[in-house]
């Protein structure tokens, strides 16, 4: 399975924003440059996780983004589901629906697959992934 970009980008922003001084506050322009993304993505991204309520974005002078509580005890898994979605690996039901679909054991043994990746990042949170040695590399990815 292949992490969609949108939620690379999310776990990415969290972990470095976990690791963050509390004096700093870097903004979107910073996130999308410092993780070599489109600032409209990182734009899209940043509301998301300000929508599920893992960070605070201000703006304005002396604004820029900053991790909730929420944020840091957030699970990895819930993260992940939140931006993957819940949807089947594969779509047996698409513009041509695979003939197999409704006796198809192979679907079901790749949604238990998803659902058994899902849980095993669901004791993990924001902090557990940014302890050493991972937060004090992160804080070589430079943010204002």
């Amino acid at each position: 399975m292949r992490l969609l970009r949108s939620t690379d980008l999310a776990l990415r922003v969290l972990m470095r924003l976990a690791v963050a001084e509390e004096s700093t506050t870097p903004t979107t322009r910073d996130v999308s440059a410092a993780m070599e993304v489109p600032y409209t993505h990182a734009a899209k991204v940043v509301a998301e996780l300000q929508h599920l309520g893992l960070l605070d974005a201000r703006r304005g002078r002396g604004g820029g983004l900053a991790l909730t509580e929420a944020g840091r005890t957030a699970s990895v898994g819930a993260v992940v589901r939140a931006f993957e979605g819940e949807g089947d690996v594969v779509d047996c039901e698409g513009a041509s629906p695979c003939p197999l679909h409704t006796g198809c054991r192979l679907r079901v043994a790749l949604r238990r697959a998803q659902e058994a990746f899902f849980v095993s990042l669901d004791p993990l949170t924001v902090a557990d992934v940014v302890a050493a040695p991972t937060g004090p590399l992160l804080l070589g990815i430079t943010m204002r």
